[in-house]
């Protein structure tokens, strides 16, 4: 990743401040080093030693600077101030130095990379098993970014903020005592100009960090115009509303740039502030070295020795401002993944061979609100019984309620009060693994994963064979269009199946049900969006898929809704009637009669609902729950 592009990245993530609680968040992750502890302790003696080497380059490098001023002729030359045998030891020097930075690189790297993968498998692992309130409650973008960004984050402070902090911090606290070694009054000269450097190095560094951050906002408002359009270009299109679009984006954009070109200039007001003091101090310690040499308190040698140490500290010193931005926003990303490492997850999977279910559903009294809005009660008291093999159809307005019984039944939430007996049993008290094993949906909406045809059908039963799965693709109507395309079974779908339409969609998803071989078997609205020649191959394979199966049914057309051992009728989380299609259309004022009406007569046509109930006649359609 380009370094720009990065910066922008960490520049989003949240900082959180460096107190004992976050420092306590950012330990409790430090458990996953622990595996790797022998590699990661030789990496930091790796590093103190290529430190150390580093810190002997100046000290020789001065000797050099002594050896080649020293009179010649005088006798001879001490050992250390040999020309030659000092070169000879600059390389020794450099070579230990290089070893240790190769070892202490590798070594680091290693343990960073193998303790992040073990955090993504325990994050990803958890996020996959928390319960679906949770999911409800979060964007998906947000879940990605944790396992992406933050881990990311947490992974670049293990294998190069740590070692680079520790590497300053050696290197600042062995310069600090070599250059006051070589000269006490230099070095207070040298340290008399730091606090002012270093505090308005901070000041700028926060002020710049704000607009930064400023300007990032900016820019991630500018791209949900972007993202916006693009996702419904087909309604920009359709309303002419292009040039609505472009402007609304310059508009974002221009603040962005605004707020963007003001950073530059604080950036370029400090960048011009660190240059002449820093050289600025570099010339008054020079100035003032020059003076102790020429007074011959000072040989060149060791006033080279003090340049090189101050431009050691003077690095590492510049260097903690970033290195403690990164570990702020390293906290931050640590109290976001314990966050998620914290939340209490589903029931341990079982070992899904339990007896399998006959299939007798019962819902007593069920009321239920969603956690994420408490103030409305979605079921008040809903009461509906299905015996093992039978067909029971869900039907009623908008917001009645229907997908929220089926999400109950998959235990994706509890129910507030009531309870839901399977085969005569607390549906609280059975496996929960073992539950959804026995169960399979076909939702109106069917998003198939990336990968092969072959692939979503075996979904359903992970290591079915290829026989299985092409049996249970002929049982769904879908063995034809799937051999149609050149690569047949192993045909890649694309991104959420875009690449079928939506019937061979929908067969897929009723293939993948076949495979399960489920006990109760859960049809949410499975027909509504199709086209009429799509429905009845559909139709098939749904009669297929039914058979000595008990089905729930949230009903949209009529030849769903007919053929059902029992309807029923909800009203803003009521059951209102119950029955078999005959006796709901007897009922003059039913509200499954009013329904069935409303769909019946779009052009103002007044006729019964027993006229157009006749076989043979034209499906009539309820509307979308």
């Amino acid at each position: 990743m380009p370094k720009r592009h990065r910066e922008q990245d960490e520049d989003d993530l949240p900082r959180a401040k460096i107190t004992r609680a976050t420092l306590r968040e950012a330990w409790d992750l430090g458990r996953y080093l622990l595996p790797y502890r022998v590699k990661f302790v030789a990496g930091l003696i790796a590093l103190v030693l290529g430190s150390l080497m580093g810190l002997a380059f100046p000290y020789v490098a001065g000797n050099l600077v002594d050896g080649a001023l020293l009179p010649r002729g005088e006798g001879p030359v001490p050992r250390h101030l040999d020309v030659d045998f000092i070169a000879v030891c600059l390389l020794v020097v450099l070579a230990f130095q290089a070893g240790f930075a190769f070892l202490r690189s590798t070594w680091f790297a290693e343990v960073g990379e193998r303790s992040l993968a073990d955090l993504r498998r325990d994050a990803y692992g958890r996020l996959v098993r928390l319960p679906m309130p949770f999911h409800h409650q979060r964007r998906v973008g947000e879940l990605s970014s944790r396992i992406a960004a933050d881990l990311t984050q947490i992974h670049n402070t293990l294998i190069d903020a740590l070692p680079h902090f520790l590497r300053q911090s050696a290197i600042l606290a062995g310069g600090v005592a070599l250059i006051a070694i070589t000269s006490l009054r230099l070095t207070a000269v040298m340290l008399a100009s730091l606090p002012a450097l270093v505090i308005v190095a901070v000041l700028f560094g926060n002020l710049i960090r704000r607009q930064a951050k400023e300007a990032q906002d900016l820019l991630a408002d500018s791209n949900v115009i972007v993202e916006e359009t693009l996702q419904t270009i087909a309604s920009v299109k359709a309303f002419g509303n292009e040039s609505f679009e472009e402007s609304r984006y310059r508009g974002s954009l221009d603040r962005y740039l605004a707020v963007v070109l003001r950073t530059a200039r604080f950036e370029g007001a400090f960048i011009s502030f660190i240059v002449f003091a820093l050289f600025g101090a570099i010339v008054l310690v020079t100035w003032y070295g020059a003076k102790l040499v020429l007074a011959g308190e000072l040989s060149a040698g060791e006033l080279t020795r003090f340049m090189l140490y101050t431009l050691y500290v003077s690095g590492a010193v510049g260097s903690f401002a970033e290195l403690y931005s990164q570990v702020q926003r390293t906290l931050g990303a640590s109290q976001r993944v314990r966050e998620i490492l914290r939340e209490p997850i589903e029931p341990p999977q079982g070992s899904a061979n339990g007896p399998r279910l006959r299939g007798d559903v019962v819902f007593e009294s069920v009321r239920f609100r969603y956690p994420s809005r408490p103030e409305v009660e979605v079921l008040r008291g809903v009461s509906l019984s299905a015996r093992a093999g039978q067909r029971i159809a869900l039907v009623g307005p908008s917001g009645a309620g229907k997908s929220t019984l089926v999400s109950l039944l998959l235990r994706f939430y509890e129910p507030e009060a009531g309870r839901i007996l399977i085969d005569g049993q607390d549906a609280s008290s059975y496996d929960l693994h073992e539950l959804r094993d026995q169960m399979a949906v076909v939702p109106q909406d069917v998003v198939l994963f990336g990968g092969t045809i072959a692939e979503n059908i075996g979904y359903g039963r992970p290591g079915a064979s290829q026989e299985e799965i092409e049996a249970a693709a002929r049982q769904a109507n879908a063995h034809d269009f799937i051999l149609a395309f050149p690569e047949g079974y192993q045909t890649r779908v694309g991104e959420r199946g875009v690449q079928l339409s939506g019937g061979q969609r929908q067969r897929v998803a009723i293939a993948r049900a076949i495979l399960r071989d489920p006990a109760i078997l859960l049809l949410d609205e499975a027909t509504s969006s199709l086209d009429s020649e799509s429905e009845g191959l559909v139709m098939q394979a749904l009669e297929a898929l039914m058979q000595g199966r008990t089905a729930l049914v949230i009903a949209h057309r009529l030849s769903t809704v007919r053929s059902a051992d029992r309807i029923y009728v909800l009203k803003e989380g009521q059951t209102v009637e119950a029955g078999t299609h005959a006796e709901l259309l007897s009922r003059p004022d039913g509200v499954y009669r009013n329904l069935s009406q409303l769909q019946l007569e779009p052009a103002g046509e007044a006729r019964s609902p027993e006229d157009r109930a006749w076989p043979g006649a034209p499906l009539p359609i309820l509307p979308t729950p």
